[in-house]
């Protein structure tokens, strides 16, 4: 019985050691990517299929973790392959007083202009509040910047969030949470001031 275990260990040890000397390097799997990968990776709006993929399930702010909303997710990869992307959270666990300002979660990896307001890299949550409002707050729910929101009542089809291109600039985007809106750029693109 010994010979066969010890036949059966080496046999193990080629197999593997076959497996490892036909993987592919990392560099040949980034050469031989499929279109359709390559094309993921270049600048532009993320859907909310590649965000949900990118954003945490579960996000912490203010004491307490807070599911995210795949389905109501969005981001921009911006040139250099930097990302910003914001889900809607179920606040459901947090007070009233909480929930109407923190509507959203937002992970940046870079300066992002967020309205007339720059925010260094980080995570946020924020809100689309009365008055024409957008609070931003850091993750213990101090407020650390507020914008100002335009309503675009010419939106064919509002969702609950979603990025589309800015058409007054070519290096912004604008962050709908149903038909109001506050443009988004890379810090160094400055956006055109909200109407």
């Amino acid at each position: 019985m010994k010979p066969l275990v010890c036949t059966l260990r080496y046999a193990l040890l080629v197999a593997l050691a076959a497996g490892f000397a036909a993987a592919p390097t990392p560099r040949a799997l980034a050469q031989s990517a499929t279109p359709s990968a390559q094309h993921s990776a270049a600048p532009g709006i993320l859907d909310r299929t590649q965000s949900a993929t990118i954003m945490p399930s579960s996000v912490f702010y203010a004491g307490q973790s807070a599911p995210t909303q795949g389905r109501n997710s969005a981001g921009i990869r911006f040139p250099g392959g930097r990302i910003a992307i914001m889900a809607m959270v179920d606040t459901s666990g947090y007070s009233s007083a909480v929930a109407q300002r923190y509507q959203a979660y937002l992970l940046t990896e870079l300066p992002l202009i967020f309205g007339s307001q720059t925010l260094a890299p980080g995570a946020y949550g924020f809100g689309f509040v009365a008055g024409n409002r957008v609070l931003v707050m850091n993750i213990a729910g101090d407020e650390v910047a507020h914008t100002s929101s335009t309503r675009d009542d010419q939106l064919h089809r509002p969702t609950p969030l979603q990025i589309l291109p800015d058409p007054s600039n070519p290096n912004a985007y604008r962050l709908y949470l149903g038909r109001d809106y506050i443009t988004l750029a890379a810090s160094g693109t400055p956006p055109k001031a909200n109407k």
